[in-house]
């Protein structure tokens, strides 16, 4: 486990490298103005004097090959640099701000996971039921269904309809303080938009897989020997079965945190959603490379974790071979 864990760090290494470079790149093809983002409606009446002093004192004057450089020698020290859009140090803006979009996905990933598997395995008992036909024909339409139509759906169903849950934010209209109640009752409709468009994937790998495992030679045993039918099921189909899903979690990483992005930006919820925005449309360079650099990091992380996952669970798979 420590060897494949080595080996995709010295793997992270150009990728990240690569990554942040093609960032600092597009960004200095970007048709936005640093410096006018920066100085806001000031700009407007600034003569060329000053905004090229400006310029100099962002650093923007420099090439970006040289801006890369400096803020990739500075983020080995930790200093990531300073947020020019948010005026704050890039490691505040993202400490701030990271902790909220972490429990957003944490919540919504383990909620599909539980719901998918679920649904997968009710329709992979009876295939071709109507039960069956319903579940997949729920995931085929939710598949293509757009994250932002759903999100507003929801606002539209149960905030303004219903009003049995907020339509964003984190804590409650005036309220002084942040306490676990509110922000149960506001994570619920986010966490479940960005639930509902992962849960396509889990419950047709989980149906296909179940389905599979039910067919096999060793299942049909365990039947021919008077198990029982729910013993059969979740004793013997459902752990082979659940082995196609465990890939699922890297592969699911980078849309994972797109979702984020739009739930967040609907519901106001207060992740590094707008702090993504902000920093592409103001060209802040060290908040757009760190911000960059963590999406990759989760990306490999969650790679790395299914692979895991699978030599562990899988034992025809051996982590010393991977």
């Amino acid at each position: 486990m420590a060897r494949l864990a080595g080996r995709r760090a010295l793997f992270a290494v150009p990728v990240v490298l690569v990554v942040t470079f093609g960032v600092f790149a597009i960004a200095a093809a970007s048709p936005f103005d640093p410096v006018k983002a920066y100085a806001g409606t000031a700009a407007l009446g600034a003569d060329q004097e000053t905004l090229d002093r400006l310029r100099e004192n962002l650093g923007v004057d420099q090439s970006f090959v040289v801006r890369w450089w400096n803020w990739l020698t500075s983020a080995l020290t930790g200093d990531l640099g300073h947020s020019g859009v948010m005026r704050q140090p890039v490691t505040q803006v993202i400490g701030e701000r990271l902790v909220w979009s972490v429990l957003l996905c944490a919540v919504a990933f383990a909620a599909a996971v539980l719901a998918g598997t679920v649904l997968g395995v009710l329709a992979a008992r009876r295939p071709g039921s109507m039960l069956d036909r319903a579940v997949t024909s729920l995931a085929y339409t939710l598949e293509a269904a757009p994250v932002f139509w759903i999100a507003l759906l929801a606002v539209w169903l149960f905030a303004l309809q219903w009003d049995v849950l907020p339509a964003g934010g984190l804590t409650d209209t005036a309220s002084e303080r942040v306490t676990p109640g509110q922000v149960a009752s506001h994570v619920a409709l986010p966490a479940g938009v960005l639930a509902v468009s992962q849960l396509p994937w889990f419950t047709l790998y989980v149906r296909q897989g179940v389905g599979d495992a039910l067919a096999e030679d060793p299942v049909r045993g365990a039947r021919a020997r008077g198990l029982g039918e729910r013993t059969v099921l979740l004793g013997h189909a459902l752990r082979s079965g659940l082995l196609p899903v465990l890939t699922l979690i890297g592969s699911r990483v980078p849309e994972l945190i797109t979702g984020a992005l739009l739930v967040e930006s609907v519901f106001s919820w207060p992740g590094i959603a707008a702090a993504t925005v902000e920093a592409a449309t103001a060209v802040d360079f060290p908040l757009l490379a760190a911000l960059t650099t963590l999406a990759t990091a989760a990306v490999l992380a969650g790679n790395l974790l299914a692979d895991l996952l699978y030599g562990l669970f899988d034992p025809r798979v051996k982590l010393s071979d991977m």
